[in-house]
């Protein structure tokens, strides 16, 4: 009896050994890592298996490289660029699923319908260095990709969405993404307009910029394509800013006499036509009142100073427009004074 009991321990001890490493690679497996807050690593093109590894460990992720090198060797791990987030004490067993699986953190960017040059440059700066987004802004390849080989940058070929980005890209990746669905989603309903597709989309970042109502952007735009046909100045106030802008000048604020007054070749009131680039990515009720202008007798608008804006056949009547919009301001500073 007793040799019985001593062999069955014997048998035990030797199972329990046998299972030893098992039960330790399984532990080192499967316990929570060391990493004490959220980590975010960046697998960029051309990243090794080697190089993930020694910068998990580096980063304070997981604790064991060459065990991470094993497993990804083992498993035939392909790496999939991205931006990889890990929540503190992942375990290994975590860690490399989300990469195994590519569980990618993105970053949703919103680029919306009226945004310009420098707005775009703002929203995008966590992407593309800004010294960088103003090279690619003036690239021939992406204006090329847009459909306008020869607009001078990128003003306005930029589709309005919210995209999906993470800090794996290449600058240049990240701005072609956003021509691609200009290219994609846009370009093709710029055809058929009473303009050539790149004056309607010209037109249509004026358009944008003077109104957001949807029912007035087709007066609006046929003031001007009036304006264009008498060959007068179209003397549209966001242009005069533009110019500002283009100038060097960065105020945001409501264009000034200065403005109005400025030499440039995008301000309309000291030049005649189209400005030469659109000003704004137009959105698409925008569009639409570019490519089929409400033409009648109206050649100026003007403010009410309560959201929308008076229409006028006659200098006359444009200016007993403004009077009134002048008097509603006043109003209101009356009112907001007590």
């Amino acid at each position: 009896m007793a040799r019985r009991v001593l062999s069955l321990r014997l048998f035990v001890a030797i199972l329990l050994l046998a299972l030893l490493p098992s039960l330790g690679a399984w532990w080192t497996w499967k316990r929570q890592g060391p990493l004490q807050q959220e980590a975010t690593i960046l697998v960029r093109k051309g990243t090794t298996i080697k190089q993930v590894a020694d910068q998990l460990e580096r980063e304070g992720v997981i604790r064991s490289a060459s065990l991470f090198r094993l497993w990804a060797r083992a498993r035939k791990l392909q790496l999939i660029r991205g931006e990889y987030t890990f929540t503190p004490q992942a375990s290994l067993a975590d860690v490399a699923g989300k990469l195994r699986r590519a569980e990618i953190h993105f970053t949703l960017v919103a680029i919306p319908e009226g945004a310009h040059a420098w707005s775009l440059q703002r929203r995008l700066k966590d992407f593309v260095p800004e010294e960088v987004f103003w090279t690619l802004w003036k690239s021939p390849r992406l204006t090329r990709t847009a459909g306008f080989e020869q607009a001078e940058n990128l003003e306005g070929l930029v589709a309005p969405a919210t995209y999906r980005l993470h800090h794996a890209m290449e600058p240049e990746e990240v701005m072609l993404l956003l021509v691609e669905a200009f290219r994609d989603q846009i370009r093709p309903q710029l055809d058929g307009g009473v303009l050539p597709p790149y004056e309607t989309l010209i037109l249509a970042s004026l358009v944008e910029k003077e109104t957001k109502l949807a029912e007035e952007q087709p007066r609006v735009a046929g003031v001007y394509k009036k304006r264009l046909d008498l060959g007068m100045r179209l003397q549209c106030d966001p242009t005069s800013l533009y110019a500002r802008w283009a100038s060097g000048d960065l105020r945001f604020s409501a264009p000034l006499q200065a403005d109005i007054r400025r030499p440039h070749r995008f301000n309309t009131y000291t030049v005649a036509g189209l400005p030469p680039t659109p000003i704004a990515i137009p959105g698409a009720t925008a569009l639409e009142a570019a490519k089929a202008p409400l033409t009648g007798k109206d050649l100026y608008f003007v403010a009410t100073g309560k959201g929308g804006h008076s229409f006028a056949p006659s200098l006359r009547d444009h200016n007993r427009n403004v009077g009134v919009y002048r008097q509603e301001i006043q109003r209101q500073k009356r009112a907001a004074h007590g």
